[in-house]
């Protein structure tokens, strides 16, 4: 059952030292706020965190769809209990909504990224390149999905502006409704891979996702007609097996991916401003009025898009205001830890003092 869903000779070494304690192998495909369930060889259950590992959470962050993990298991209820996660060969990470420094893992262990938007009003290149960097730098390939494409009456233009901004990206045209492009969108997804399907509410991810299954599993709505928004449907991430023997998680939308530790990934969104930045005179060049400014010629020319250097110097930005935060932070729990050990020499030695 389980090798359905990538269990592998590799997982099961990493998995001794859990065997020897009891307990059993499965992988996490449902995520709610209640609880998880998990895929074992006996099939799916209902699963919740031990003591323990709720107590590590807090600081390491909960399971996430797509992880492997170590469970007892009751059979008769039907209910497993999540001691341990095995580690994480890749993680789609954004920053939590209500944190300026906590990822939060949308999903694990996963070898394809699909970035979904919708060939309508609601295309936005500049919310594309910020999905590429957290997808490039979760380890997984990325391909950007266009969705819809039967309602866009210029499909080409638009195709190519994506096409130009995700270099070394695939891009691919679907309409779901139509049948068009799904071929070509699995061909990218070969058997025991997983697959994530990230984008906003509305851009159609429940309803490719129905179509990939064969069937109408997933609840889908209509966007608005008076502004081309999506509406929320999926409320919790779910990873679904394919008829191919492939896997895809499905998400709720979001409206923007707070990026976090993903230099790496912004670099490989931005790898054709990094490289013209490194033609500039000075090493230091600021971008501003240096003289011998690639960059400043280039947006002279019209040969780099206004749009995207600001979007590239606003991620740059966003990245370091969240590393500096949290080096502060550690800056502040060092002055604590510091401070605490002071209070207990001070009184240790009074102590060795002895009453006057």
């Amino acid at each position: 059952m389980i090798r359905q869903y990538g269990w592998s000779d590799l997982l099961a070494r990493a998995f001794e030292g859990h065997a020897r304690a009891g307990h059993a192998p499965g992988r996490v495909v449902v995520q709610q706020r209640n609880g998880y369930g998990v895929i074992t060889e006996e099939g799916e259950l209902r699963a919740k965190l031990s003591g323990r590992l709720r107590h590590q959470a807090q600081e390491a962050g909960h399971p996430a769809v797509g992880d492997w993990v170590a469970l007892s298991t009751n059979l008769a209820e039907r209910t497993a209990t999540i001691h341990a996660v095995l580690p994480r060969r890749t993680a789609f990470v954004r920053r939590a909504a209500d944190s300026v420094q906590t990822p939060q893992v949308i999903a694990a262990n996963i070898d394809l990224a699909f970035v979904v938007t919708s060939m309508n009003a609601d295309l936005n290149p500049r919310r594309i390149e910020r999905y590429l960097a957290a997808a490039w730098q979760s380890g997984a390939r990325p391909v950007v999905v266009l969705t819809k494409s039967d309602l866009c009456i210029e499909s080409g233009p638009q195709a190519a502006e994506i096409a130009a901004l995700a270099p070394g990206c695939p891009v691919v045209m679907v309409s779901a409704r139509q049948g068009l492009g799904l071929d070509a969108l699995l061909a990218h997804l070969a058997p025991g891979e997983t697959c994530v399907l990230i984008g906003s509410s509305g851009v159609g991810k429940s309803t490719l996702l129905n179509v990939l299954l064969g069937e109408q599993r997933m609840a889908t709505q209509a966007i608005r007609e008076s502004d081309d928004q999506g509406r929320h449907t999926t409320s919790h991430r779910q990873l679904v097996l394919l008829p191919g023997g492939s896997m895809i998680v499905d998400t709720p939308g979001v409206r923007e991916v707070g990026l976090i530790d993903a230099e790496d990934g912004v670099g490989m969104v931005f790898d054709d401003i990094e490289r013209l930045a490194e033609t500039c005179r000075f090493n230091d060049c600021g971008h501003a009025n240096e003289p011998g400014c690639a960059v400043r010629d280039a947006l002279q020319s019209g040969t780099l898009d206004a749009d995207r250097w600001a979007h590239f110097q606003k991620l740059g930005l966003e990245l370091a205001a969240v590393e500096e935060k949290a080096e502060r932070t550690a800056r502040d729990a060092e002055r604590r830890r510091q401070g605490g050990l002071q209070k207990v020499y001070r009184a240790t030695k009074r102590n060795d003092r002895g009453p006057h």
